[in-house]
């Protein structure tokens, strides 16, 4: 696939490493459904802060990063937002969780 926009090459090659690094973080099946129903609960939030009163929008926010936060438990790995925090106070992370306890969708 050839693109004139050498940009556009290496916005899709960051889009290639960024879902690979996904879905080697969610390899167990249900650690990967209930992120796609807690990331859309989350980004759901945002505007409903907005639209509706604040309680609603802040518990969709705080119910989506609390499905995920309960996927990655299961998982073995911590949550992908913690990882930097964890590093930064040089404290250890699970980035990925070792492959025999997280099987293959």
């Amino acid at each position: 696939m050839s693109y004139r926009f050498p940009i556009a090459r290496k916005l899709l090659a960051f889009a290639g490493r960024a879902r690979r690094n996904w879905l080697d973080r969610h390899r167990n099946r249900f650690n990967f459904w209930i992120h796609m129903l807690g990331i859309p609960l989350a980004c759901a939030g945002i505007p409903l802060l907005f639209v509706v009163e604040w309680y609603w929008g802040v518990g969709a926010i705080v119910g989506g990063y609390l499905l995920q936060w309960i996927g990655h438990r299961v998982e073995g790995n911590d949550v992908g937002e913690f990882i930097p925090v964890k590093k930064l106070l040089g404290l250890s992370y699970v980035s990925i969780a070792p492959p025999q306890s997280s099987p293959k969708r």
